[in-house]
């Protein structure tokens, strides 16, 4: 399953992810990873989740995100939820093709391995595409 939490800067997306991450780490039996840019989050989310400080290794790209996504469940079968802060700090390519693309692929492998992802996005959530507004939250 993937979920976009879209909005404005300022709307409470990262809010609202943190207490997603928290609920998922008190309900969920399976490990729970955040990626961000920074680690600014270090003190909002549970030690039980696994933070990563994804600012290190420049991503840049949308296939270095499916690599680090695919590396890290390589690595880890059990996690049941990704959570990706602030998604366009972490990609340069803003062409909305090149987001419905990524979405299209990050639902196929949701639902192949049984992962939730959530995004946040800043985004006018009135000017997505609508292939991506199904997904908003």
């Amino acid at each position: 399953m993937v979920s976009i939490l879209m909005g404005l800067k300022g709307t409470g997306k990262t809010k609202r992810l943190v207490d997603m991450v928290r609920e998922a780490v008190n309900e969920e039996t399976g490990d729970v990873v955040c990626i961000e840019k920074e680690r600014k989050l270090t003190f909002d989310i549970p030690y039980q989740a696994r933070l990563i400080d994804a600012g290190t290794y420049d991503i840049g790209s949308y296939e270095f995100l499916k690599g680090l996504i695919c590396g890290v469940h390589a690595g880890n079968y059990d996690i049941t939820h990704f959570f990706i802060d602030n998604f366009y700090k972490l990609v340069n390519d803003k062409n909305t093709d090149s987001l419905i693309k990524f979405i299209t692929w990050l639902d196929k492998f949701s639902e192949s391995e049984k992962i939730s992802f959530v995004l946040s996005i800043t985004m006018d959530p009135e000017f997505a595409p609508e292939m991506v507004k199904k997904y908003i939250i």
